[in-house]
């Protein structure tokens, strides 16, 4: 079977995706939100948009960070000035289809599912979609420079405090 990459990857460079991925959700679900903001480059991009908005080219999202700046701004804002019913969130993440591969550079797409608990209530979905990254070498390792996350609801609770 060929690979449909120019340059297919070795395995270690899968893992090495495969484990920032892992290393992500970890960091959110924990709200561990200094180590989620440290997964970024510091020109990076994170945009959560409706899949209907990102489908029919609008630019409009319901969460849009230019910066690292503007991720540790979104951080602080968690840890120190939003008020809202606690809950914990719960990710999972398909492994992720790895659609191109130039220099260091990985252009990927994966699948996820978040599920939200809010104290002494059930679970429930609280979040589907799929997110389109862009992942660069660097040399503190792997980091996303861009993350585009596209949900497929156009519904969704309240509001979305914590990032997906």
């Amino acid at each position: 079977m060929t690979s449909p990459l120019a340059n297919p990857l070795s395995f270690e460079q899968y893992l090495a995706i495969q484990q920032l991925y892992a290393d992500y959700t970890s960091a959110v679900d924990a709200g561990d939100w200094d180590r989620w903001v440290e997964m970024f480059t510091e020109d990076c991009s994170y945009r959560l948009q409706p899949r209907e908005n990102h489908e029919r080219g609008f630019p409009l999202a319901t969460m849009f960070f230019e910066s690292k700046g503007a991720l540790k701004d979104r951080a602080y804002g968690i840890q120190e000035t939003l008020f809202h019913d606690p809950y914990y969130q719960r990710h999972v993440v398909g492994a992720p289809l790895i659609r191109a591969a130039q220099g260091g550079t990985y252009e990927c797409e994966a699948n996820y599912a978040v599920f939200r608990t809010k104290l002494s209530q059930l679970s429930t979905v609280y979040n589907v979609g799929r997110t389109l990254d862009r992942i660069v070498t660097t040399e503190a390792g792997l980091k996303f420079q861009s993350r585009l996350v596209i949900y497929d609801s156009e519904m969704i609770p309240n509001s979305i405090i914590y990032p997906i």
